[in-house]
């Protein structure tokens, strides 16, 4: 059984069909697919390819963390940061629980899977209709772990 429906390295994740992308994922969806997870992973795609056009590294759609029985929407490896994302498609606010959840999911990486250990850990919450907002990065030299604080201004 794969850790994730989806793997890639983010230069061919860039160049490859929208649509290749997407049957990889419904094909290794083990739930009933409906039409608003479509969507949404065609929307994850479409920032992704977007957001990342000059990095270097991999990406992880629906990566597994077996010990919560949960999946991280996408987690994005380059060679210094590890990012944890978690998408809340349509949303036009940044929801306290779904950034309890994405922190939750990047704990987890770091302090339970063994190949984050020595990896600088982001957890980003992006919330497609939301305004921007703020933001600044805090890194914690003890745990190497990033942390993000938003002004609510």
């Amino acid at each position: 059984m794969s850790r994730y429906y989806y793997a890639e390295n983010i230069t061919t994740f860039i160049k490859e069909p929208e649509n290749n992308i997407l049957s990889e994922l419904v094909r290794a969806n083990e739930f009933d697919l409906g039409q608003t997870q479509r969507d949404a992973w065609l929307e994850e795609i479409r920032i992704l390819k977007k957001s990342l056009a000059d990095t270097n590294g991999h990406i992880y759609f629906e990566y597994s963390i077996p010990r919560m029985g949960r999946r991280i929407d996408v987690v994005v490896l380059t060679k210094t940061v590890l990012f944890v994302i978690e998408f809340k498609v349509g949303e036009t606010t940044y929801p306290a629980s779904a950034l309890d959840q994405v922190w939750d999911y990047a704990l987890d990486l770091k302090n339970f899977h063994e190949g984050s250990h020595a990896c600088h850990v982001l957890p980003v919450l992006l919330s497609t209709k939301a305004n921007e907002r703020p933001f600044a990065l805090t890194l914690t030299l003890a745990t190497s772990t990033l942390s993000v604080s938003r002004s609510m201004t």
